[in-house]
């Protein structure tokens, strides 16, 4: 195997505990948001504070790391300032980046921050040429954050033809519609994925256990799933719940719940020419951040150096101890 080209590694950080553990494992950049909707996180216990950000911004470039500030939900009419001020913050902190969704904050950061660096988050949903080339000639985008719905083969084509880097997510949670525009959370919560920050928020969720010690989850009034006692439990969101059966079989109405792992794809998608490989999970523990990170890392340098490394690890940490490569190798998953 030849040597390949070394992409960026960059990981998620949920909190200024967790940033500091995907630093120390390896990671190149880590991306996080300011507390709050504007991002796509904004769960109780999550993400930074002002100040946290800068200790943090500080912290990472002094051992050699990027810090990406995630500013990837959509303001509604009479909230933009919020956006505009985490904006302002991210830039004048100091952040390598920042993540942006919204064409209307897209809009912003160039004309009041023209020199600053700005990706474009998955959350844009711009996944042909064309898209992609008006966002970089309008508000001078330096990257690409690619939806998960193109195969190794049209990532390489969307390459050939933009200006921009092209970063790709490579493990964890698959988003369904287009890139988590999904609005069934807003059915049973009043809040929103997009504009909020939130998808099926903690203090919706109840867990019911009958005297068989099989568990029933809940968001709000609706059941979602009905978990024998020998089953794992996932954390119950509208789009991975079972709502019937057919012909006595498990039926996931929208998506199974199952995790992204491209590990065996890396170095067709280094060949591809992806600048950067994301991980999913600021959800997720510092133990679990710490082993996808300790385990990527060692595949993306073995890769690049043309070794083989041992990537059978990770399947221990994926969602349901199941994984897929979801549309990156075919078309054909559902």
């Amino acid at each position: 195997m030849t040597q390949l080209f070394k992409p960026e590694l960059v990981c998620p950080a949920g909190t200024p505990a967790s940033l500091r553990t995907a630093v120390e494992a390896g990671a190149d950049a880590v991306y996080c948001g300011f507390q709050g909707p504007t991002n796509a996180r904004n769960f109780p216990g999550l993400n930074f504070t002002r100040d946290e950000m800068i200790t943090a911004v500080d912290w990472a470039h002094q051992r050699g790391a990027k810090v990406l500030s995630a500013i990837n939900s959509f303001p509604t009419a009479g909230r933009t300032q919020i956006w505009k001020d985490a904006i302002d913050d991210a830039v004048s902190i100091g952040v390598d980046a920042a993540i942006i969704a919204d064409i209307g904050m897209a809009d912003y950061m160039h004309k009041s921050h023209p020199d600053h660096r700005m990706h474009l988050s998955v959350q844009a949903g711009a996944s042909s040429p064309e898209a992609i080339n008006f966002y970089c000639e309008r508000f001078d985008i330096k990257r690409v954050v690619l939806p998960r719905i193109l195969t190794v083969a049209e990532i390489k084509k969307v390459h050939d033809e933009i200006p921009c880097e092209i970063e790709a997510f490579v493990f964890g949670n698959i988003g369904m519609m287009a890139e988590g525009r999904c609005a069934l959370t807003n059915y049973v919560t009043g809040l929103s994925t997009n504009m909020d920050g939130v998808c099926s928020p903690a203090n919706f969720v109840n867990y019911e256990e009958d005297e068989n010690l099989n568990l029933t989850t809940r968001l709000g009034e609706f059941a979602i799933d009905c978990i024998s006692c020998n089953e794992n439990a996932g954390y119950p969101t509208i789009c991975k719940g079972r709502y019937n059966t057919v012909h006595k079989q498990e039926y996931y109405a929208f998506e199974e719940p199952i995790s992204l792992n491209l590990t065996a794809l890396l170095p067709d998608l280094m060949k591809a020419g992806v600048t950067a490989l994301k991980i999913e999970g600021r959800q997720r523990s510092r133990a679990y951040v710490r082993s996808v990170v300790s385990e990527f890392r060692g595949a993306v340098d073995a890769y690049s150096e043309g070794k083989y490394p041992d990537i059978s690890n990770l399947l221990a940490l994926t969602e349901g101890q199941k994984e897929t490569q979801g549309a990156f190798r075919s078309k054909t998953w559902r």
